[in-house]
């Protein structure tokens, strides 16, 4: 089965980790580990809510427009914001006997149910009664600033119609008095019953809008859910900084698993020949090698090398002395095919030859540098036979033909 390049890149990378396991096992508990450290060394919170249902208070206010999101009339992303006010602060730090108001702005958090009037008022503090208290204090405080604010509102509409009407009631005076002092039908008495009139009508309509505010009732709001202390944190989160920790203990792993494999250019198994070398790979000893690997290694060299005599040279790399006894077999071999043969040293003048890599132990600068002393002297390296770590020798000597 052919496998795609991705494939291939997946297994390429699968490779790497199974190789650099303790790389990844170390910065995975390492991770681990300070994830829970940090966990163990964050101050422990607890943050209760209170929710408040606002109101219209009676008087002219910011008005919202109706969206999907908020369909109550009352601007309530703004009531949010003047929940979280210094204003407010100061309220409830007085009411909590807190000395710093913008310490408690800071702990404080208002959000907005969709289509809903309601104002949720959370607190976040050490323990779970300052939690509550805090969410409580912000919740009440928010309702006394915004009824003494329509208060204020209210009051300063009726001084404002009050002055109007006291306007209105001496100008209705003076015109009576200038409708007596003007003869009786003419148009100047005509033009001040008319004035009279209309000032009437003005002091009436007044006096309607000022008996109106006087029954104008105050409504906030009123807290519907009031704060109780949590059972359990809300921080430090135990998944999260574990998982934190977890998962980022695996990216470094990985990242120092694939940086050590790039920066180690030892051939650890079969596919590396490939990946570090332009060599092709010709064939991978199993640690006890048996007659059926020395053939196909011969045919292979008969197919590179074509008919005539023709000299292969074994070029071991790892220090492993395995050379000779593998020149043996696949001399073996190559004798029932073609009039080839194979030695170890470079005195022999070889035309071709195959670099024998143990695995670990090889390094691609090994064979690079193998690849450029056989180039000095013409020879042509045809690939790299990978060797086991403990490959049984002597090999066979002999290698029956393929049948």
């Amino acid at each position: 089965m052919v496998l795609s390049p991705h494939s291939r890149d997946f297994a390429e990378y699968g490779s790497i980790l199974r190789r650099r396991w303790p790389a990844v096992l170390t910065c995975l508990v390492a991770g681990t580990l300070g994830g829970a450290a940090l966990l163990w060394r964050t101050p422990v919170e607890y943050t209760a809510a209170a929710q408040v249902q606002v109101l219209p208070t009676g008087m002219q206010e910011q008005v919202n427009m109706i969206t999907p999101r908020q369909r109550e009339p009352l601007n309530l992303d703004t009531e949010s914001q003047i929940a979280q006010s210094s204003v407010v602060a100061s309220l409830a730090a007085q009411a909590l006997k807190y000395p710093d108001s913008d310490a408690l702005r800071e702990n404080v958090e208002v959000d907005v149910p969709p289509n809903s009037a309601i104002l949720s008022v959370s607190f976040t503090a050490s323990d779970p009664e300052s939690a509550a208290a805090g969410a409580q204090a912000f919740a009440e405080a928010y309702l006394r600033n915004r009824a003494a604010a329509a208060t204020e509102t209210l009051t300063a509409q009726q001084k404002a119609i009050a002055g109007q009407l006291r306007e209105v009631n001496a100008a209705l005076a003076k015109a009576a008095k200038d409708v007596l002092a003007q003869p009786r039908g003419s148009a100047e008495q005509t033009i001040a019953s008319h004035r009279r009139t209309v000032l009437a009508r003005q002091e009436s309509s007044l006096t309607v809008e000022y008996d109106t505010l006087k029954t104008v009732a105050i409504t906030p709001g009123t807290v519907i859910s009031p704060a109780r202390p949590p059972a359990s944190p809300s921080a430090p989160s135990i998944p999260i900084y574990l998982g934190s920790g977890l998962f980022l203990g695996l990216l470094l792993g990985a990242g120092t698993a694939f940086a050590r494999d790039r920066l180690d250019t030892r051939v650890r198994e079969a596919a590396d020949v490939e990946r570090l070398t332009a060599l092709p790979l010709l064939a991978e000893m199993p640690p006890r090698p048996k007659a059926t690997v020395f053939h196909e290694l011969a045919a292979i060299i008969v197919t590179a090398l074509g008919d005539g005599y023709h000299t292969v040279l074994l070029e071991s790399l790892g220090g492993g002395g395995h050379d000779r006894p593998l020149a043996k077999g696949v001399g073996a071999a190559l004798a029932h095919l073609a009039p080839i043969s194979v030695v170890t040293g470079r005195g022999s003048r070889p035309d071709a030859a195959l670099l024998l890599a143990e695995l670990g132990r090889t390094t691609s600068a090994d064979i690079a540098r193998a690849v450029r002393h056989l180039a000095r002297q013409g020879v042509r390296v045809l690939g790299v036979v990978t060797l086991p770590p403990r490959m049984a020798v002597p090999v066979p000597d002999t290698a029956e033909p393929i049948t």
